[in-house]
């Protein structure tokens, strides 16, 4: 249940990011829902394996940098799951790195703040 939740939080992100932004859109006309839903499980899939990663390899520019490039490497991701939506034919796109640094801070303080609303600590 935890998951869908997730994915939920990030679709609504998503969809808060491309309603405020003109440079990331939804193509695919005919089920926004389906498609934001389907953005939203890729997105996960990449901050959950590819994210990870790169900011190991990067932490000492993180720390260098005060913690700055953990935007950087946000809106990478992003763009990322641009990329990959569009290969599977999802219908999303991020136009550049300048929107998807944007992006990348809304769909941040989005998620974190619909996180704390549905956020049940037991």
């Amino acid at each position: 249940m935890n998951l869908l939740i997730r994915v939920a939080v990030n679709a609504a992100a998503l969809a808060v990011a491309a309603w405020l932004l003109d440079g990331i859109r939804l193509t695919d006309r005919q089920d926004r829902v389906l498609t934001l839903l389907g953005v939203a499980v890729v997105f996960g899939l990449v901050n959950a394996f590819v994210a990870p990663v790169i900011k190991l390899l990067s932490l000492p520019f993180v720390i260098l940098t005060l913690g700055l490039l953990l935007w950087v490497i946000n809106a990478a991701m992003l763009l990322l799951t641009s990329r990959i939506a569009d290969a599977l034919g999802l219908g999303f796109e991020v136009d550049g790195f300048g929107t998807a640094l944007l992006g990348a801070l809304v769909i941040s303080v989005v998620g974190a703040l619909l996180g704390s609303l549905v956020d049940d600590d037991r």
